[in-house]
């Protein structure tokens, strides 16, 4: 019985099996190596946002935006939420993938700011 009330068992690999249902593509890293040449490109185990991988698809669902923008929107969707409670860290996360990540794009100028929307799911496509 050892081993079948897992998260990995319970939540894990039926989240693996449904993304690869709707056409995802995934990846089962339990056995994953980290520094160079590693699976996910991966330091370590902490860099539970794939950068290399998320930069990207953000400048694909977002073309026309400039890198500042992406550099914010990156850094709003990892910034560090450990002093807050796991709910309003979760809901905060939550918002910011479905209805995009909002940046204040400072104006070449100075001359004040332009706020862009940086989507990070296109609900229309896979």
């Amino acid at each position: 019985m050892t081993g079948e009330y897992t998260e990995n068992t319970l939540v894990e690999q039926p989240a693996i099996v449904l993304f690869a249902e709707l056409g995802w593509q995934t990846a089962n890293c339990f056995s994953e190596t980290f520094g160079t040449g590693s699976t996910l490109g991966r330091e370590t185990a902490g860099e539970v946002v794939l950068i290399s991988h998320l930069r990207p698809a953000l400048e694909r669902l977002n073309q026309g935006l400039s890198a500042i923008a992406f550099d914010l929107a990156i850094e709003g969707l990892t910034r560090d939420r450990s002093a807050m409670s796991l709910a309003r860290a979760n809901s905060e996360v939550y918002r910011l993938i479905k209805g995009g990540v909002k940046v204040r794009i400072p104006d070449p100028n100075g001359e004040g700011e332009t706020v862009e929307t940086v989507r990070v799911i296109d609900w229309n496509e896979r």
